[in-house]
């Protein structure tokens, strides 16, 4: 049995300029705001080797002023006018987004569009070797020198094989952040930062036919790029093949096990499946990772899983489950495939599926209810699918997900020969200087949770 939702449609026109650029409108008058929401279709998949972390620098380069702009002026301006900003990377896209008072969604558009068209005037070596640092500093605290940093670019370096644009993280590697020129970076953005590769949302208190003229006096003198470069086959077998594992030890409070499998790709509406999946085994203190391994055995601190969508041929869903002091790690391990594998083999009870709905449509309409997130999924369905409706059919389609199908896709992916098994150890300190309270694991882990699996690498507004 499905449940209808209760989702309000989410009504919106869907445009081009002459020179290509999309431009979708969605008018809510609730509140005098504005989101402007701009995806750049261009994430670390887009580039070679030799050159990774470009499309993250970039997005830093960004902030650092165009021809009528000055270094981080673009900031200073939103925030004056009582907005917020930011922009992120990620594999598959780039965006940049404003939160402002609707009267000030003009000086929004202006200064997304000033640095579309003008950002090379700004650019020099100066620039370039000041956000390069930061990067650098970026990848140190997030993946190099913090706790468990490094699972990610270790799981992605697994389930994804050399070739393939998903192998790398999206913050690159310092060698080829050393090596990135002034001409390197200028080649970067003038083949994809150009309108014809780029989608504008703006979602809110406003005038649309406002909104187009602004857009054509800002925007639709900027030229398209004929020439962007298509990506080649990005498609994967389905599965990995094989169980690949790795120890790790390192600066850890407690030993963790991180599980990753390859996963549908975005769009596929077995990822779905799986996204209810996941919300069954990990959504929660009623989920049955946390009941078994958590509230009963007492042998976890903590469990998490979350799938990862991508568009490129495959996508990941992964999870962990932080040991406890003084318990095996095997047996942790050991739960953890258990519960994993008795999805794909047993029945869901229509409690524990009533629950996992209850939490996505509750996760949606939370998301929905803000102009930020409607904008930002307008956008992101425009870039990635060429279809912005999907924002109104996401939610059904989630609801629609039959305990059987949640069983079938648990069986295609969570299989012995499709995962990748990181185990992270504490370091001993040298035997002969080794007491027992030195050895002895801290009581409670960093803080983490599902959200550092899907972090994009940020400009801090």
């Amino acid at each position: 049995m499905t449940t209808k939702s209760a989702q309000p449609t989410v009504t919106f026109t869907d445009e081009h300029l002459a020179n290509g650029l999309r431009l979708i409108i969605s008018v809510d008058r609730l509140a005098p705001v504005v989101a402007v929401n701009l995806w750049y279709d261009v994430g670390s998949k887009h580039e070679v080797e030799g050159k990774t972390g470009f499309a993250h620098l970039f997005e830093h380069v960004m902030f650092q002023g165009s021809r009528n702009v000055g270094k981080a002026e673009h900031m200073a301006l939103v925030q004056a006018a009582g907005g917020t900003l930011n922009g992120s990377t990620w594999l598959d896209r780039t965006n940049y987004f404003e939160t402002m008072p609707s009267h000030q969604t003009e000086l929004a558009l202006w200064l997304e569009a000033d640095r579309m068209g003008t950002l090379l005037d700004a650019l020099n070596q100066e620039n370039l070797d000041n956000q390069r640092e930061v990067v650098k500093n970026e990848k140190r605290w997030s993946y190099d020198n913090r706790p468990y940093g490094s699972w990610y670019e270790k799981l992605q370096g697994h389930l994804f094989p050399p070739e393939h644009p998903y192998h790398h993280t999206t913050i690159g590697s310092m060698e080829d952040l050393d090596a990135a020129s002034v001409d390197d970076v200028s080649t970067f953005f003038r083949t994809y930062y150009a309108p014809n590769n780029a989608v504008v949302t703006v979602v809110g208190d406003v005038d649309p036919d406002e909104i187009r003229r602004w857009t054509e006096r800002y925007f639709g003198g900027i030229p398209a790029n004929p020439s962007i470069p298509a990506l080649g086959d990005l498609s994967l077998p389905a599965i990995l093949g094989e169980e690949r594992r790795e120890t790790v030890h390192d600066k850890v409070p407690l030993p963790r096990v991180y599980v990753g499998f390859r996963a549908p790709a975005f769009g596929d509406e077995r990822l779905d499946a799986l996204d209810i999946a996941a919300q069954v085994l990990a959504g929660g203190k009623g989920s049955r990772l946390h009941r078994r391994l958590v509230r009963d055995e007492r042998i976890a601190q903590d469990v998490a899983l979350v799938p990862l969508g991508f568009v490129g041929g495959a996508s990941v869903c992964a999870g962990w489950a932080t040991v406890r002091p003084g318990v095996p790690v095997e047996s942790v391990e050991a739960a953890l495939h258990e519960e994993l594998d008795r999805l794909a083999r047993e029945p869901i009870s229509d409690d524990e599926l009533a629950r996992a709905r209850a939490l996505i449509e509750t996760e949606e309409l939370a998301g929905l209810s803000r102009v930020e997130e409607r904008a930002d999924r307008l956008s992101m369905y425009a870039t990635l699918f060429d279809d912005p409706d999907l924002i109104n059919r996401m939610l059904p389609r989630y609801l629609a997900v039959t305990a059987e199908q949640i069983r079938s896709v648990a069986a295609e992916v969570f299989r012995a020969d499709n995962r990748v098994v990181l185990t992270y150890l504490p370091e001993l300190p040298p035997a002969e200087t080794a007491t027992a309270d030195e050895t002895k694991p801290d009581a409670e882990p960093e803080a983490s949770t599902a959200d550092d699996a899907a972090d994009d690498e940020e400009v801090a507004a």
